[in-house]
């Protein structure tokens, strides 16, 4: 790509990252394309459907996560990490109003541009959810897309208005559900 293409491209990245942070996974790409300056035609060259806008901006932050979870590796021990990660996923997925239903059907659809996203995501958390239940900190029960569907569905419930106020109640929830001989105050200190 040419480098006033890749300048092109990255500044319309920035400008979709806001607009979808302030309207979510329902904002338009007419006003991405507006606020950006371009014409929708201009925006299309680069992002041919909305799923492949999504992917570009989703791609950036599964790439942080997958850097976080290698971070926490080295540092933490196997469940403070993936409670860590967990947390920081939830926040992710949380972060793109919508962006969790988008993932989550994306999941078992091949064929859909968001689907390299949402399997590294489960993969990643996979890798630390195997490393915790090696140590036997992480039910034995549980597998990546058991964990996956954990983080869609507190991400989904905490963008709700009746469950924000309880985010981090339902997170220390499921995370001492996730892990094994814990009590709740140990949990609170791994996340």
């Amino acid at each position: 790509m040419r480098a006033d293409a890749r300048k092109n491209h990255s500044h319309l990245l920035a400008v979709a990252c806001e607009v979808v942070t302030e309207q979510g996974a329902d904002a338009s790409m007419r006003e991405i394309a507006r606020r950006a300056g371009v014409g929708l035609g201009t925006l299309q060259r680069h992002f041919r459907t909305r799923e492949a806008l999504f992917e570009a901006l989703l791609h950036l932050q599964v790439d942080a996560l997958t850097q976080k979870a290698a971070e926490l590796e080295t540092s933490s021990s196997p469940d403070e990490a993936l409670v860590s990660w967990f947390r920081e996923g939830v926040a992710f997925t949380h972060s793109y109003s919508g962006v969790c239903a988008l993932l989550a059907s994306a999941h078992a659809d091949p064929d859909s541009a968001l689907h390299a996203s949402s399997t590294a995501l489960q993969l990643v958390g996979a890798r630390l959810l195997f490393r915790a239940q090696a140590e036997g900190t992480a039910r034995a029960d549980m597998d990546g897309v058991d964990l996956f569907a954990l983080m869609s569905a507190l991400a989904w419930l905490v963008d709700q208005p009746g469950f924000a106020p309880r985010g981090d109640h339902l997170f220390h929830l499921i995370a001492s559900a996730i892990l094994t001989n814990r009590p709740s105050s140990d949990t609170k200190k791994a996340a």
